[in-house]
C-alpha cells in the first residue's frame, strides 16, 4: 500500500511551522561546542556546499599556481583516495590506508605531525569499506579542538587535535587488548543486536561498517554507516543501518533512529510481509549535512537488502533510498521523501544533501537539494520537506523477474530538468558515422533496454536476452566521485555527472551464494547477481552520443540550466580511433566525473587532458568559460578543499596514496 504523502503529513508540517523558534533555541543547546574554520568539514561546511569565500586565487593569477607540496601515503597503502582533509588550526587532518589511520600534517609543508590508529580486530579485518574512508569530523569543545573518527570496525574515537591522543573523559574503554582506556564508543552497543566486542555482530544476523565520517552539529555527533555491497549479497538476512547520535563532549548515547520502521512506527505499512524483522541495510554511507539554526540533520539513505532483487521484501520499503530530516537533539523524524520506491536498481543516494537559500517566484526558501544517480536534482524546503517544484508519480516499466513486485510508479521531479541521460532509445545511440551507429545497434542486440527504470532480467529468460541494460545505471548520473558544489551567493548548483548504464545478469541465489566465502545471513535469496556485462562499446567507443561526462550549472532560484561543459577533454584513444578518422567529434569529455569546489571568484574542478595528463581547471562561474588549467603530478579522485594558511590560499587535491597542494608561487 502506498502512503498518500511521501513527506511529513499536514499535521506534522503545522507543528513544525509553530515550532521553528523552539527548534532554533534548542539548536544552541550544545554550549561550548562549535565548528568553525576555513574547511572544518569534509564538504567545506555543515551545509555540504564545498564553497569557500577565499579569493586570493582568482582568474588573473590562476595560471601562476604551482605545486607547493605532495604528501605521500606510502606508509598507508591501499587507499581509495576518497578521504578529503579538513583544516584545523594550521593542520590538515584526514584518514589514510585500510586501517583508517588518522593523520595530521602541517598545512604549509605537508610534513606529517602525528598519526593514530585503532588496534586490529576481526571487525576491522572483515570490513568491506575499510578502504573507503572519506575523512574525519571536528568540533571545538570548551576551547579544545577535537577530532572524531568512525572506523571500519564501527567504533567512534575522539582525539585531541594537537597531539592525536584519545580524549580523556569521552566515551570509555573497550574490552579488547590494545584499545585506549578512554576516548572510545563502541557503536555496536547501541544498535540493539547481540555482538562480540572483537568479532562484531554474527554474520548470520547481519553486518555493519562505515565509510563517511560523522557530523557534529549543536553539540551532537550524528553517525551514519555502511553495509555489505548489495550486489554482493546472496542471502536475505541483514540488520538495518540505524542512525546513532552521541554527546560531543562526553560521548554519551543520545538517540537512535530506526531506518526500517517496525509495528506502530511511521512507514511500517510499506513493508508488506515480515521482512522488517530480519532484513535491513538502508544505510547512510554518503556524507551528512545539517542546519544548526533549524536543529535538523539530513540523512541520505541507500536501498534495502539486496541490489537488483527484492521479491522477498514487497512494498515501497521506507526509509530506503530516501532523504530524511531528523531533529538533531531527539532523533525524531521531522520530514522525509522517498526518492525511489522499492529500489532494486542500486540507486543508492551517493552524495551529501546540499543546503542553500533561494528565491523562487519572489518567495525566499531555505532549500535542500539532493543530486542522484537518477540524474535528478530533488529540491525541497529544508524546514518542511515540501518540494520546491511539483514531483509527480509516473508509471514505470513492470518487473521482468518472477516473484518481483515493483512499484507501479516512481517520483519524477518536474523541475529542474534532468542533468544527464535517462533511459536509452535509438535517438541516444552514437551517430558519428552511419557505420559506427550500425555497429552500436548490433552491440545492443543481446540486451533488453528502453525507458527509465527498466528493471533487471534473469538468465535463461523468455525474452532471449542475456541481461537488461538500464540507464542511468549504478555508475551513471551523479555518483561517489562526482562532488556537487554550490555558490550560496547566487544559488547556483554545479553538478558533475556521467553517462553510464548497468547490465547485471541475475542468476539463482544458490549459485551465487556458493561463490561467497563468508555470506551474510541465513536464507538464500531466490535470485542474486551473476555477472555484469558493463556498458556495451564498439571497439572501445561508447554506444551513446557524447558528452560522456559534464558539469551542469543550475540556477536553483529558477530551476533553469544555465550552461554545461564537458569534463576535461576527449581521450586520445577516442579522438584518434581508426573508426573516427576525419570526423570532427568535438569535445566528448573524459567519461569521468569531476571533483569540484566553488570559491568567491571561481569554479575549480579536476579532470584530464586528451593524453591523460591530470589538471586543475578554473572556470567562470557565470558562463562556464575555461579560464585556465594547472598540471597536477597525479590523477585526482573524489574531492578537494581549500584554506588560508600563513597568508597563502592553498588548494589540496586528493589522489591515490597522496595529497597534492597548490598555491601561488609554489
Amino acid at each position: 500500500m502506498k502512503l498518500e504523502s511521501r513527506h511529513a503529513p499536514a499535521s506534522s508540517q503545522a507543528w513544525l511551522a509553530t515550532a521553528l523558534l523552539a527548534l532554533t533555541a534548542t539548536a544552541c543547546s550544545g554550549q561550548g561546542v562549535v565548528t568553525e574554520g576555513d574547511w572544518p568539514v569534509i564538504t567545506g561546511n555543515l551545509a555540504g556546499q564545498r564553497y569557500s569565500s577565499l579569493d586570493q586565487i582568482n582568474a588573473d593569477n590562476f595560471g601562476d599556481l604551482e605545486v607547493a607540496w605532495v604528501w605521500e601515503g606510502d606508509n598507508y597503502p591501499s587507499v581509495n583516495a576518497r578521504a578529503t582533509p579538513i583544516y584545523v588550526n594550521g593542520k590538515l587532518i584526514s584518514v589514510a590506508g585500510e586501517k583508517r589511520h588518522v593523520v595530521a600534517t602541517d598545512a604549509g609543508t605537508g610534513e606529517e605531525l602525528w598519526s593514530w590508529v585503532e588496534p586490529e580486530t576481526f571487525r576491522w579485518e572483515y570490513s568491506m569499506r575499510k578502504n573507503h574512508g572519506k575523512g574525519v569530523a571536528y568540533a571545538n569543545v570548551d576551547g579544545r579542538d577535537v577530532i572524531y573518527v568512525v572506523t571500519p570496525a564501527f567504533f567512534l574515537h575522539a582525539l585531541d587535535a594537537e597531539t592525536g591522543r584519545p580524549l580523556e573523559g569521552f566515551g570509555g574503554s573497550v574490552p579488547i587488548e590494545g584499545f585506549p582506556s578512554t576516548g572510545t564508543v563502541d557503536l555496536l552497543a547501541d544498535l540493539g543486536h547481540e555482538y562480540d566486542a572483537h568479532n562484531g555482530i554474527p554474520l548470520e544476523t547481519g553486518y555493519i561498517t562505515s565509510s563517511s565520517p560523522a557530523i557534529v552539529v549543536n553539540g551532537v555527533i550524528v553517525v551514519g554507516n555502511s553495509a555489505e555491497q548489495g550486489y554482493n549479497q546472496s542471502r536475505q538476512e541483514m540488520i538495518p543501518g540505524d542512525i546513532l547520535a552521541y554527546d560531543a563532549r562526553t560521548g554519551a548515547f543520545k538517540w537512535k533512529f530506526d531506518v526500517l520502521p517496525g509495528p506502530g512506527e511511521f512507514g511500517h505499512e510499506t513493508w508488506e510481509n515480515d521482512a522488517w524483522q530480519w532484513t535491513g541495510d538502508i544505510s547512510s554511507w554518503a556524507p551528512l549535512s545539517a542546519d544548526p539554526d533549524l536543529g535538523l540533520v539530513y540523512i541520505p539513505t541507500n536501498g534495502a537488502t539486496q541490489d537488483f532483487w527484492g521479491g522477498f521484501r514487497p512494498g515501497d520499503n521506507l526509509f530506503s533510498t530516501s532523504l530524511i530530516a531528523l531533529d538533531v537533539q531527539t532523533g525524531e523524524r521531522v520530514w522525509h521523501y522517498q526518492l525511489v520506491h522499492h529500489d532494486i536498481w542500486n540507486y543508492d543516494t551517493p552524495q551529501v544533501p546540499v543546503l542553500m537559500d533561494v528565491t523562487v517566484d519572489g518567495v525566499d526558501i531555505p532549500a535542500i537539494v539532493q543530486v542522484t544517480k537518477q540524474a535528478f536534482a530533488y529540491a525541497f524546503n529544508r524546514a518542511t520537506g515540501e518540494p520546491i517544484w511539483p514531483i509527480e508519480e509516473k508509471p514505470v516499466p513492470a518487473g521482468l523477474m518472477p516473484g518481483e513486485q515493483l512499484s507501479e510508479t516512481q517520483p519524477f521531479p518536474t523541475w529542474p530538468a534532468p542533468y544527464d541521460m535517462q533511459g536509452l532509445s535509438e535517438d541516444d545511440i552514437v551517430d558519428f558515422t552511419p557505420e559506427l551507429r550500425q555497429m552500436a545497434l548490433e552491440a545492443l542486440e543481446p540486451f533488453w533496454y528502453g525507458p527509465f527504470f527498466t528493471p533487471p532480467l534473469h538468465r535463461d529468460n523468455d525474452l532471449g536476452k542475456q541481461a537488461s541494460l538500464w540507464c542511468p545505471g549504478d555508475v551513471g548520473g551523479a555518483n561517489i566521485d562526482g562532488t556537487p558544489a554550490v555558490d550560496p551567493e547566487t544559488g547556483i548548483l554545479y553538478v558533475t555527472s556521467q553517462k553510464g548504464c548497468t547490465s547485471r545478469q541475475m542468476i539463482p541465489g544458490a549459485e551465487r551464494d556458493a561463490r561467497e566465502e563468508r555470506p551474510t545471513g541465513v536464507t538464500i535469496s531466490k535470485f542474486a547477481v551473476g555477472r555484469s556485462f558493463g556498458s556495451p562499446r564498439v571497439q572501445g567507443i561508447p554506444i551513446w552520443k557524447p558528452p560522456y561526462s559534464k558539469i551542469t550549472a543550475i540556477d536553483m532560484n529558477t530551476g533553469e540550466h544555465l550552461w554545461w561543459i564537458p569534463v576535461g577533454e576527449t581521450p586520445d584513444r577516442i579522438a584518434n580511433h581508426e573508426l573516427l578518422q576525419g570526423v570532427d567529434i568535438g569535445n566528448t569529455g573524459t567519461g569521468r566525473q569531476a571533483a569540484q569546489i566553488v570559491t568567491k571568484t571561481l569554479l575549480l574542478y579536476t579532470g584530464q587532458g586528451g593524453d591523460g595528463t591530470s589538471y586543475l581547471f578554473a572556470v567562470n562561474k557565470a558562463t562556464g568559460e575555461q579560464l585556465g588549467r594547472v598540471e597536477l603530478p597525479a590523477q585526482p579522485r573524489y574531492g578537494m578543499m581549500t584554506y588560508m594558511h600563513e597568508g597563502m590560499q592553498h588548494v589540496v587535491i586528493q589522489a591515490p596514496n597522496r595529497l597534492m597542494a597548490v598555491r601561488l608561487g609554489g
